[in-house]
């Protein structure tokens, strides 16, 4: 059931009917949802029409992995955009500045989030992935070490830490001092980003 009334938290607002309908439940039962899911802060119920946001559909995915739900059979019910959705909001409530999709040229490349605080920026590329190889994750990692000098090369004064973000990872690993970061743990790891910037890769535009 939790499964599928996470196909019904779309950006806007949707009734206790329609909610039912997608959840494959009747309307006390939706309502008790959507009443559980405001009073976790996902959405905002007005006791008929509940409002979401960007990043509640994924914010309703970790509520039901603490209900027991398994994240193999929660991760066919994501988007890229949910995804990339609630690493921005991660980072924006530990009061980053937050840019999206960010577009770079020549060459062309193109960044999911970056955060930017306290004259250092995260460049998070996020993955949706199940399984890798080593080979592959090497490859994942190189690229957006590239991003992120072209990002440096091309911001006047910046310094920035390349990041990959992964729903299916269940732990912080690092590749070439690059973070592989689960999304479930992207709020401690931002959290004690300053700390550990000795321990995390850094590129900064290289002086003449």
């Amino acid at each position: 059931m939790w499964l599928d009334g996470i196909d019904g938290i779309i950006t806007g607002g949707i009734s206790i009917e329609d909610f039912a309908i997608v959840a494959k439940t009747d309307e006390p039962i939706a309502k008790r949802m959507l009443q559980e899911l405001a009073a976790n802060d996902i959405g905002r119920f007005d006791g008929n029409t509940i409002e979401f946001e960007d990043g509640d559909k994924l914010r309703a995915t970790i509520f039901a992995l603490h209900k027991g739900v398994l994240i193999d059979e929660i991760a066919k019910h994501l988007s890229w955009q949910d995804f990339e959705g609630l690493a921005a909001k991660v980072l924006e409530m530990q009061d980053f500045a937050i840019m999206r999709n960010l577009i770079l040229i020549k060459p062309r490349m193109e960044i999911d989030v970056v955060g930017v605080k306290l004259g250092v920026a995260i460049l998070i590329d996020c993955k949706h992935w199940k399984k890798t190889t080593p080979s592959a994750l090497d490859e994942i990692v190189k690229k957006q070490i590239e991003r992120t000098k072209h990002y440096v090369a091309s911001t006047k004064g910046a310094v920035a830490a390349p990041v990959i973000v992964t729903l299916y990872q269940d732990k912080i690993s690092f590749v070439n001092k690059v973070p592989i970061v689960p999304i479930f743990q992207l709020a401690a790891f931002v959290d004690e980003f300053y700390g550990n910037l000795e321990n995390v890769k850094t590129i900064e535009k290289e002086t003449q």
